[in-house]
């Protein structure tokens, strides 16, 4: 049966209770810090601390009036607190809030798709030793070229996500950063202890230099690298559609009992996860744009990057935890069909050995071009007379003169192809 997707965490790192959590942290770590260098009095943090609760409506009420969300939190904050209110966010400014929130958010999401990606990265292994010797052909312009196995399909893309797992914590590495500098990132009116003591307490890192934001480039190589990663879900995405047409028919998404594959046909059994997915990366590969853009800010800050952030990195973080999910579901429930790849194999008659015997007419002592065409003329003929290759290559004296029946029979044997199969397994411990 196909699960129905949900994302409680994603989700609840992207709502607004998370969002109001995470900034209260910042602030009240903030007011630790503050009171450790003495500019806040022990009496006030604990009631801060104690009092410091937000209503999510009150938020969206006091905003509509002030149009500014971080005063408006603020406010609802100060409503709870009274008096002592006036030590939080004492010398910092609005994004000294947000920029570091949001790292900490981001990183929350990371860990995520980094849980995802490891998933997916076990189930490709797995398909990878089960099939490691289902011998299938390989295309290549689509076209029948030489024989693989569909287990080493799978170690392509193992390998690929093993790639994406290295691109994705360092990117979390990149924006693993917070800042509590002030207007300008001076530190004008904030010591930069203060800085030190949140972050260390968020597991961020203090950003060495910053303006009145985090640098965009940051949160811009994330943004790509979930591009990225989408990008290659598509492929493999792309490659199980390819397989599952109908002429192919090699894999195909597990079906569910009760499950409709058209309104009109109910033949029907389409690849509608995969298309999904396909879908769906585009979206996530064009939010990097935007985040790209996003670097190039007016001087020392404006907030054209703020709205735009707002959409982009949720949208993609949950889409991508998304996709990531549904194409686990399917590598894990993937129908492999071994019979109908044998079928496919034969399809072209032996041709696919045709490399096979042009080498072995350059061994012995043709050129390249004369072999090749000697080769070509005679899979061409096989080919346009529905014949089998080795019938007709025993058949050709020009061949025959060149080659003996044992020397073109034993060319034929698929393993030779295969032979190295295991050496390339060996590079993954497998």
């Amino acid at each position: 049966m196909i699960p129905r997707y949900s994302l409680p965490d994603m989700e609840r790192i992207w709502s607004d209770e998370n969002k109001f959590n995470t900034w209260l942290k910042v602030e009240l770590l903030a007011c630790e810090a503050l009171c450790e260098l003495g500019e806040i009095p022990k009496e006030s943090l604990k009631k801060i601390k104690d009092k410091s609760k937000f209503d999510i409506k009150r938020i969206h009420q006091i905003e509509k009036v002030v149009k500014h969300d971080v005063i408006a939190f603020l406010t609802s904050i100060s409503e709870k607190v009274g008096k002592d209110a006036r030590f939080i966010h004492m010398g910092l400014t609005s994004s000294d809030v947000l920029d570091t929130a949001l790292s900490y958010n981001m990183t929350q999401a990371v860990d995520l798709l980094l849980e995802d990606l490891l998933e997916l990265k076990r189930a490709l292994k797995k398909m990878a030793k089960k099939h490691k010797n289902t011998v299938m052909i390989g295309r290549s312009h689509g076209v029948h070229a030489e024989p693989i196995t569909f287990g080493l399909k799978m170690l392509l893309w193992f390998d690929e996500v093993e790639r994406h797992i290295q691109r994705l914590e360092h990117a979390k590495n990149t924006i693993k950063y917070g800042k509590i500098s002030g207007a300008v990132g001076t530190y004008s009116n904030i010591d930069p202890y203060v800085e030190q003591y949140v972050c260390k307490k968020l597991g961020l890192t203090p950003s060495p230099l910053s303006t009145q934001v985090l640098q965009r480039d940051r949160h811009a190589e994330l943004m790509t690298t979930l591009g990225l990663i989408a990008s290659s879900l598509e492929k493999f995405a792309t490659e199980i559609r390819g397989l599952q047409r109908t002429e192919v028919n090699e894999v195909q998404e597990a079906f569910a009992k009760g499950q409709k594959g058209s309104s009109a046909m109910p033949h029907k059994k389409n690849p509608i996860i995969c298309e999904r997915i396909c879908g769906l990366a585009r979206l996530i590969r064009a939010n990097s744009i935007p985040a790209m853009e996003n670097i190039a800010l007016w001087h020392e800050r404006d907030i054209s990057h703020s709205s735009v952030e707002r959409i982009i990195i949720p949208d993609s973080t949950i889409a991508l935890d998304y996709i990531l999910h549904k194409f686990i579901w399917l590598i894990k429930n993937l129908l492999v069909r071994p019979e109908n790849m044998k079928t496919n194999l034969e399809k072209t008659r032996g041709s696919i050995f045709s490399q096979t015997i042009l080498l072995k007419l350059v061994k012995k002592g043709l050129t390249k071009e004369d072999a090749y065409e000697i080769v070509q003329h005679i899979s061409m003929e096989a080919v346009r007379e529905k014949k089998d290759f080795k019938t007709v290559l025993l058949k050709n004296k020009k061949m025959r003169d060149i080659l003996s029946r044992e020397e073109i029979k034993e060319s034929f044997n698929i393993r030779t192809h295969l032979k190295n199969i295991k050496e390339i397994y060996k590079r993954f411990g497998i």
